[in-house]
């Protein structure tokens, strides 16, 4: 059982300041006093809730004392019988607490007119938290992770509804932050609520074909380290499968789970990036690398910060995939943002909100929207079709990676990447080779585009699929927005 003990133990092994410590005491008995005659609907006491996500945000490596902090009162302003406000949390504990605790907190009720009105203004609210302050998105994410790992206890209907809630804010704001840990467990709790059958048809299949699997990797791993060991370079090599909920988006798209060649892969992790590269070398030079299966998103991370070298190989006609990453890669793909401020070399919390909020294309396309559209629902919408939903990964013909929503035109990427020589635009490459400007991007797919003379772009808005895009056009136009 998770006690304030736990947490504060937690926190002194990572020095932090008894202060701050304190702190985190007081919040928890502020908590408890507020929650004391509350239950779950499991029976327990409600002050184990806070008490969990306090506990997932450190699982997360997440030892910003604040941020506990703010873990334990984040229902207490909402819950509380008599008025308890954000000025009190400032003046009891500190005004950075307040903040967060505020930034997490539903909207209530009286202020609205219809639960749907609410509902969008609190899912706005949670999703600019990201821009506002990445610690607000780690505390809904602990606190919805929890609130999944307890979904039992609500009704079919309720188990239902988090569910699909979750896939569609939570699970994409996990992978946005980089935290793929967190998204996986989200995804797995979610499916098993939506798809109970599916999960655990494809969860029995897939320990059946475990047990074969793993001992023929083990096998691969064994060869790989002898002869990394002998190279004086330190590894760890680790068996690692697909997630259930990853195997049934690939079903759906028609592959039998026999044949999804990564379904189980191998995981190296080393010290330094060098290492990373002589690994590869180790691994291509014993088993014949699969053209176009190699990928490296060390030199060339995705947008969310990951970074790996990803390859595939064969052994004796069977396809093996093979990642390989330092160990600080590792923690960063696993919890993403808050494992910058516990590496080496690693960045401060302000720091990293700022890079956020300047590199980040999810935070500045939010910033964007966030700006254009004032009514809660066509926000939200907006939201949904751009940033919640599938994306491409295209490059820019100086190999910058550019996200776009899946469907995305080559005129969208030229609209988000270009924007001032869109009056001197003739054409568009895609990949070398020109095309209509309403041509569908695929993911790595290279585009340029040509500037020698102008054209008639009155009809351009009807090839753009993205707001940028559209609004871009308009004034290339000289209409109002």
């Amino acid at each position: 059982m998770i006690t304030i003990d736990t947490i504060t133990s937690c926190l002194r092994e990572h020095n932090i300041s008894e202060e701050k410590i304190q702190e985190v005491e007081k919040s928890y008995r502020i908590a408890e006093s507020i929650h004391k005659n509350q239950t779950r609907q499991s029976g327990e006491p409600y002050i184990i809730h806070p008490l969990n996500v306090a506990n997932n945000l450190l699982k997360m490596e997440v030892y910003d004392p604040d941020t506990i902090s703010a873990a334990l009162l984040h229902d207490t302003i909402e819950d509380a019988e008599e008025d308890f406000t954000k000025e009190d949390v400032a003046s009891l504990i500190n005004p950075e607490v307040a903040e967060l605790v505020d930034g997490v907190t539903k909207m209530r009720r009286m202020n609205f007119y219809t639960k749907k009105d609410q509902t969008l203004a609190n899912t706005r609210k949670i999703i600019n938290g990201l821009t506002k302050d990445v610690r607000i998105i780690l505390i809904k994410l602990a606190d919805r992770l929890h609130n999944m790992q307890t979904l039992q206890f609500k009704s079919p209907e309720k188990q239902r509804e988090n569910a699909i809630e979750t896939m569609q804010l939570f699970v994409p704001l996990a992978l946005t932050i980089g935290a793929y840990r967190i998204k996986n467990e989200l995804e797995d709790l979610s499916l098993q609520y939506i798809e109970p059958e599916e999960y655990k048809r494809i969860q029995e299949a897939k320990s059946l074909l475990q047990l074969t699997e793993a001992s023929y990797i083990q096998e691969i791993s064994q060869k790989i380290q002898a002869i990394l060991t002998q190279k004086d370079i330190p590894n760890e090599m680790i068996f690692r499968s697909q997630t259930i909920c990853s195997i049934y988006k690939k079903m759906k798209k028609g592959y039998k789970l026999e044949n999804i060649y990564d379904l189980f892969y191998l995981k190296i992790l080393v010290d330094q990036i060098e290492e990373c590269y002589q690994t590869l070398c180790v691994v291509h030079q014993n088993h014949p690398p699969i053209n176009g299966r190699f990928k490296d998103y060390i030199f060339n991370p995705k947008t969310n910060m990951y970074q790996s070298l990803h390859t595939t190989v064969s052994d004796n006609g069977k396809l093996v995939k093979v990642k390989i990453r330092t160990f600080d890669m590792d923690k960063v793909a696993a919890f993403g943002i808050p494992a910058l401020w516990n590496i080496k070399g690693g960045k401060t919390k302000e720091e990293t909100q700022a890079d956020l909020v300047e590199k980040c294309q999810f935070a500045k396309k939010l910033i964007e929207l966030d700006e254009s559209f004032t009514d809660n629902a066509d926000f939200i919408a907006q939201i949904n079709r751009e940033l919640l939903t599938d994306h491409v990964y295209a490059y820019s013909h100086n190999g910058d990676i550019i996200e776009l929503p899946k469907g995305s035109t080559a005129l969208d990427f030229a609209c988000q990447v270009f924007p001032n020589q869109l009056d001197r635009m003739t054409g568009i490459l895609v990949n070398g080779k020109e095309v209509p400007l309403n041509s569908v991007l695929k993911n790595n797919d290279r585009v340029q585009i040509l500037t020698n003379g102008i054209i008639n772009h009155e009809h351009w808005e009807s090839f753009a699929t993205t707001s940028t895009a559209k609004q871009k056009i308009k004034q290339l136009n000289g209409q109002k927005i």
